[in-house]
């Protein structure tokens, strides 16, 4: 098996335009971890002011990813997404944490939960469990 390490981890997320735009950071990488945040600025939030269900989704997916990457390699994509969402985001941030609860030879099933950030006040916005398909 071959990891992702996170200065690798950040190159692919630079080289994918849309995560670009969006502002997306990775802070962590562990083995079996990620860490994705988004600045929770104007162009991210829906017509009520509150975050874009899509960027939340997007947050979930690439945190599901280099989780099962960070153990797996990069051949990792996201086959499959269960995403509840549990209250308005609001804040300055949005930061996504996956953790893998099963690595599987060819599919990773991960966790996520999403909490917005407004200073020192931290709340659960969203919740997902996610499958990652990987090649050898």
């Amino acid at each position: 098996m071959i990891s992702l390490e996170i200065d690798a981890a950040r190159d692919v997320l630079a080289a994918q335009p849309f995560s670009a735009l969006l502002g997306a950071e990775l802070l962590e990488l562990g083995s079996g971890t990620a860490m994705l945040q988004v600045a929770l600025r104007e162009e991210l939030l829906q017509q009520h002011g509150i975050a874009h269900g899509g960027v939340i989704a997007y947050l979930t997916d690439n945190a599901i990813a280099f989780a099962a990457g960070s153990i797996q390699g990069v051949t990792a994509v996201t086959a499959g997404l269960a995403l509840s969402f549990l209250r308005p985001g609001t804040g300055e941030f949005l930061l996504a944490e996956a953790r893998v609860v099963r690595a599987g030879r060819s599919r990773v099933t991960c966790q996520c939960d999403v909490v917005a950030r407004a200073g020192e006040q931290v709340r659960l916005i969203a919740v997902a469990q996610g499958d990652v398909m990987v090649s050898q």
